[in-house]
């Protein structure tokens, strides 16, 4: 079981849907200084990334995949969970290493672990020169000019203005062909395990003329795909006067207009019908049916949701604070199926061994797996961070191992509901977004559909940013296979 374990390093999506960590390439534009970025947990955090490079780029500095070469190390961090924390903390060793050959070298975190930690990183432990918040990224060049002049550089103020709008993000290791477009930051939310209300601040929307406007230069430079980021995307709200949610729920009668998210996806998807658009991430208490009908009216906006339960049982999603229940939430379910249709992708986030949770609670989640039929899921047993309100109010009383074996079993069902809806998708013909080389072999190339499932198609008369119409042909749990039909079909 523990092999079992070890093999699903994934986390809840609405925090962080992969532990997996990005570096910067090498750009060299002629800069006379060289930055290094890590950047950890979310997509989130990697499109913060970029923004800190267009920002470090305009105040003199290149990228390097090397961190030895580099004038500047940043790691941009995630707090979710404990096992990313301690991984950052490794890799500062390895910095600090590389400092003792290159003293002038200037070692800073940013993102959510800075904010939570700052402190201990900066005083007690005195592993590195500069501490910044997901919100202080525009006084990065005057941070690490004070930490050159032996200065601690932080800024860890949380504002409920930022949004970075203005700023043109480099886009990092890019395969040319996807980018994602942060449209919001903050959450607003207070779920219980959750950490990132303390380390994002509040919710707030960025201009949607903004948004527009950086898909359309993404779209002129070959981009085939975006993606809409936010932690709570259907909660999306802007007024000329006002992009604070909070404060605008209270005086929407005082403002000229109101952009929703529903709004805000019409007017990315009508860029062009050949850029697709995707978003990441829907909360089953927002996602309207404005939404859905709007994702049915365009072809070009993808039939997938990521819809995070955390849990099939009422009384445990109280305990979350997730301010839905199991009916609410199967509600919501059947909308997409009554809306989108059955081919739609939904995904999940499931935790288990949550803090009292039952033996009977634990089989709800299983029984609303059933329901549903996720097409994947991203899985983990429970474990509580510092800060967040479970870690004050309730014991965290469920042992490791029975936590393991719920989560097993979880697994196990994910993966026989894959499997089983995959094999629907045999003999049908779908639109397929090339994106890369598959990673077993060059002979073959991978795509994603329109429902975010992979698939792996042979080489051929294509190439990397089209759109190839195949035939489904065989399927695992994870992938399927399909043969070409058409190459860039007309649309």
């Amino acid at each position: 079981m523990d092999n079992l374990i070890k093999d699903i390093d994934i986390i809840s999506g609405e925090e962080a849907q992969a532990c997996d960590f990005k570096t910067t390439a090498d750009d060299n534009t002629g800069k006379s200084r060289k930055l290094y970025i890590e950047s950890y947990g979310c997509q989130m955090n990697f499109s913060d990334s970029e923004i800190v490079a267009s920002i470090m780029k305009e105040n003199g500095f290149d990228t390097t995949s090397d961190f030895n070469q580099a004038d500047v190390i940043f790691l941009n961090t995630c707090s979710i969970r404990e096992k990313a924390e301690l991984t950052v903390r490794k890799r500062l060793t390895d910095f600090n290493r590389a400092k003792r050959n290159k003293p002038e070298m200037t070692i800073g975190v940013l993102g959510c672990m800075a904010e939570r930690l700052k402190e201990k990183l900066l005083e007690e432990e005195k592993i590195v020169d500069v501490v910044v918040g997901p919100d202080a990224y525009r006084d990065l060049p005057n941070l690490v000019s004070a930490a050159e002049d032996g200065n601690k550089g932080v800024n860890t103020f949380l504002s409920r203005e930022e949004t970075y709008a203005d700023i043109a993000p480099v886009r990092l290791n890019s395969n040319g062909v996807s980018a994602f477009i942060s449209i919001m930051r903050g959450c607003d939310n207070m779920c219980s395990f959750c950490v990132v209300p303390f380390t994002r601040g509040r919710e707030r929307s960025r201009d949607p003329h903004s948004i527009v406007a950086e898909a359309q230069d993404l779209f002129s430079k070959g981009y085939k795909e975006v993606t809409l980021l936010g932690q709570n995307v259907d909660s999306y709200k802007w007024s000329p006067e006002e992009n604070n949610k909070a404060r605008l729920n209270k005086k929407e009668e005082e403002v000229t207009e109101v952009i929703n998210f529903a709004n805000l996806l019409e007017m990315v998807a009508q860029v062009s019908p050949t850029l697709r658009v995707r978003f990441s991430t829907s909360h089953p208490k927002d996602i309207t049916d404005e939404v859905l009908y709007t994702m049915k009216k365009y072809d070009n906006i993808c039939k997938y949701i990521h819809l995070p339960v955390q849990s099939g049982n009422s009384r445990v999603l109280e305990l979350m604070n997730r301010t839905y229940d199991r009916e609410w939430y199967l509600n919501r379910v059947q909308a997409i199926r009554d809306i989108l249709g059955d081919e739609c992708g939904i995904s999940s986030d499931m935790i288990t061994g949550f803090c009292t949770e039952t033996e009977e609670e634990h089989q709800d989640t299983l029984t609303l797996m059933d329901i549903v039929k996720y097409d994947f899921s991203y899985m983990f047993f429970y474990s509580e961070r510092p800060g967040t309100l479970a870690a004050k109010k309730y014991e965290d009383d469920i042992p490791l191992e029975v936590k393991k074996r719920r989560l097993a079993e979880v697994i196990t069902k994910q993966s026989e509901l894959s499997h089983e809806r995959n094999k629907l998708d045999l003999g049908k013909e779908q639109l397929i977004l090339v994106d890369g080389i598959s990673k077993k072999s060059d002979s073959e190339y991978k795509g994603r559909n329109s429902a975010n499932k992979v698939v792996i198609i042979p080489a051929g008369d294509y190439k990397i940013g089209d759109y190839v119409l195949v035939k489904i042909t065989d399927c695992t749990p994870a992938t399927l296979f399909g043969e070409i039909i058409t190459v860039n079909p007309a649309f």
